[in-house]
């Protein structure tokens, strides 16, 4: 349909609309009219991609000297693959309506690994060994020496497009990752570098949020991108620990040794250019002299990650004199590996400030600040120079050299924690330094302050106030969006106690008593025995799961669960779970009906969605609170108290709310589809908890829902699953929850009677 939003002329390609998805739209309008940012939440299952899509590309069409390009953010490959198909979809609509398809480009951008079409190198497995091999294809020097040594390996696609990828535009059109490799294929081009070299030229871009996020991979990646940009970050509820994970870093006693190994063979390395050919160490020496400009000149191929600062905390000086000279810089990386590893001979926790631990580096080892703010260039700088072509040996040392570079860079928003063993293992000697990042913020605003308009978009952000305080923009919109229903298709309800009346709750002291884990067995049987095909059980760790599990066997509730349905369980092995997540798909296809346990925060709680009869029901056993004794974590809620004002408690209830709300969201993925959201837990009860769920969960959850038994639950779930059976179509909806153009138009009008009425 085509519809006018505030104007503005957008395709829409479905026949109908949601009321919400039309709300979202002039939501957005509003945004890029002012030229600012935005938060939206908007319902599970009610097309945000679509919306997205749509609206934008026709304010791309409508105002190309406004908004030039969308650079859209997601977070799995699967959700990438999601989007191209949705804007295909769109492109075909265009075609069908005006006959003559948009001069739109829309491609997506991936690792290596997904996108390598290279015989041998696309075989391996890890994205690590890929780049590696990659880079010993593409480099400029392994190129150079290539031409005078046939045997030389070269990547016959990067060759190819070299010769004549970067004078043809890639043609008007939509790119998924199978595509690009099939168009690589057909004209013997690399897809990675095509695809590197075309997000400059295309008005569509969508990729991971770590390509904007992550310094090292963004100044690589995204730095020619147009302002005139506007940025979606789809799924945003995490972004914040994204940010954070992004800009800190872990070392421990195995790094150190890689590390330390990898000095080694670099110094054979240069002993041996020494003898050879000293004319290319001394041209590089020239080069520092000058200063850091051979960044900017470096050929796309050399450079595999740059400086992990951001780009305005990068200094273009010249390189310090102690590491300008090869040998004394490996030295010097060898004082302070030494050094780290001094660090670590601890046996108690030590906490500290970056200045304080630069301090101690220049006391005890004479190291100043200046030099390791150049480490990360200095290193990349020689990998070129030796021309290095297996860059995966080196990969402990850039971390090194990362973290050198970080925290001599950043004295504000981080900390250091040496920690003497893992918090898994608290028996076993294995000291860990993390370098943690704090505060969120410090990833995201050049974000903001680069780009004309970011949304910041997800289903669930509910509580939104604390999203502006913690990534510290000032958003133009904020609005949280409701879902129309023509029948209550979703059935929250909170379960405070079992039949015996006994309190359920996670909480740590109530955690081990066997009334507790005995109710939330009977809550789970019940369920199983009520709610046909699909349950999936969410607990708040997986620690919680095992010893759950555990003395349901021992109580005899697993054999009586298993009369009823099969059961699969969520393990931290990846390939163990999706393993369990197929067998549990097809138990509940062949109408046998499953369990699947899971944990909040895992896999299956982040990117799985269990649509119509693979989640009827979904349990929340207990409020997901992260590890409160985690050092990083204190560390981090005493910066947000003293930076941002924002209280302990706050910030957890918020971040457990908003995972919760993530787990139960996964039973609704449309209009059509049905679900029941159980929240076991009586603190759900209180109102400084449901009052943090998203508003559209908060609709259907009434007072009478709340505080109930297990028994209580069961009956409103089964005259709620009597109401669902009964036949629902299209024009049930119709009016309601679904418009046809006209009934669009028609709701529009009255809107703007009312208005004028209101101003008489």
């Amino acid at each position: 349909m085509r519809i006018s939003v505030d104007g503005l002329l957008v395709y829409f390609p479905y026949e109908y609309i949601y009321p919400e998805q039309y709300a979202y739209m002039l939501e957005l309008k509003r945004t890029f009219d002012a030229k600012g940012h935005c938060l939206l939440e908007m319902p599970s299952g009610t097309g945000k991609t679509t919306t997205l899509l749509s609206l934008i590309v026709a304010y791309i069409l409508e105002n190309p000297h406004v908004v030039r390009k969308l650079i859209y953010c997601s977070r799995t490959v699967p959700e990438i693959e999601k989007v191209i198909a949705e804007l295909k979809h769109l492109m075909n609509y265009y075609e069908k309506q005006t006959g003559a398809m948009p001069n739109i480009t829309g491609l997506v951008l991936s690792s290596r690994k997904n996108m390598c079409i290279h015989p041998e190198v696309s075989r391996e497995r890890e994205g690590k060994i890929v780049d590696a091999r990659c880079y010993g294809m593409t480099a400029s020097y392994v190129r150079e020496r290539a031409a005078h040594d046939e045997s030389a390996p070269v990547c016959q696609y990067y060759e190819g497009f070299q010769a004549e990828g970067k004078e043809n535009m890639l043609p008007p059109g939509v790119y998924s990752i199978d595509d690009l490799k099939e168009f690589g294929r057909e004209r013997n081009w690399c897809p990675y570098f095509l695809s590197r070299f075309a997000i400059n030229q295309a008005h569509v871009v969508v990729y991971s949020y770590y390509y904007l996020l992550d310094p090292k991979v963004a100044e690589v990646v995204s730095k020619e991108l147009a302002r005139e940009s506007v940025v979606v970050c789809d799924e945003a509820h995490n972004i914040d620990n994204v940010c954070v994970d992004s800009m800190s870093v872990k070392i421990n006693r195995r790094l150190i040794e890689r590390s330390t190994t990898g000095i080694h063979n670099l110094e054979k390395k240069v002993a041996e250019l020494k003898e050879d050919d000293k004319r290319r160490l001394n041209e590089e020496y020239v080069r520092l002299v000058q200063g850091l400009k051979d960044a900017s000149f470096a050929r796309e191929t050399d450079m595999v990650l740059a400086n992990p600062v951001l780009p305005n905390e990068v200094i273009r000086e010249v390189v310090p004199g102690n590491i300008r000279n090869a040998d004394h810089f490996l030295s010097f990386l060898k004082r302070f590996i030494e050094y780290i590893k001094s660090r670590l001979r601890v046996q108690h926790v030590v906490q500290e400030s970056p200045a304080g631990f630069l301090r101690d580096v220049q006391q005890k080892v004479c190291i100043e600040r200046k030099p390791l703010r150049f480490c990360a260039d200095r290193l990349q700088s020689l990998l070129r120079t030796l021309e290095i072509t297996d860059l995966s040996e080196y990969g402990p040392l850039s971390v090194i050299t990362s973290f050198a570079t970080l925290v001599s860079t950043y004295t504000k928003g981080f900390t250091i924690i040496i920690e003497p063993f893992d918090d898994k293992t608290p028996t076993v000697s294995n000291p860990i330094m993390h370098f943690s990042c704090l505060d969120s913020s410090i990833a995201m605003k050049p974000i903001f302050q680069r780009f004309q308009s970011v949304v910041i978009t997800s289903g669930t952000l509910s509580p939104m106030d604390m999203y502006p305080k913690i990534l510290d923009f000032e958003p133009v919109v904020m609005s949280s969006f409701t879902m129309t229903l023509a029948r209550p298709c979703l059935l929250p309800m909170i379960v405070a106690r079992g039949n015996d009346q006994v309190a359920i709750s996670s909480r740590f002291e109530t955690r081990e008593d066997t009334a507790v884990t005995r109710n939330y067995g009977q809550l789970l049987v019940e369920t199983a025995k009520t709610v046909p095909d699909g349950v999936v059980c969410f607990f708040t760790s997986y620690l919680y799961l095992e010893s759950v599990v555990a003395s349901w066997y021992d109580q005899g509730i697993i054999d009586t669960l298993l009369r009823y349905k099969l059961l699969f369980i969520e393990t931290q092995d990846n390939a163990e779970t999706s393993y369990a997540l197929m067998n549990y798909v097809k138990a509940c296809e062949c109408g046998r009906g499953a369990v699947l346990l899971a944990v909040a925060r895992g896999k299956v709680s982040e990117g799985v969605d269990f649509d119509h009869h693979l989640g009827r029901a979904v349990l929340m056993f207990g409020i997901p609170y992260v590890y409160t004794q985690s050092r990083i974590l204190k560390a981090r809620l005493d910066y947000l108290r003293d930076q941002f004002q924002i209280r302990e408690n706050d910030f957890l209830t918020f971040d457990a709310l908003r995972h919760a709300a993530q787990c139960v969201g996964r039973a609704i993925r449309g209009k059509t589809d049905y679900g029941i959201m159980i929240f076991a837990d009586k603190r759900f009860s209180r109102q400084d908890k449901r009052g943090k769920l998203p508003k559209w969960i908060q609709e259907h959850l009434t007072d009478n829902l709340s505080n109930l038994s297990t028994e209580e639950s069961m009956q409103l779930a089964k005259r709620w699953l009597r109401q669902m059976a009964q036949p629902f179509t299209r024009e049930d909806q119709l009016g309601v929850s679904l418009l046809t153009l006209e009934q669009l138009q028609s709701m529009e009008r009255e809107k703007l009677e009312k208005q004028a009425q209101g101003k008489q």
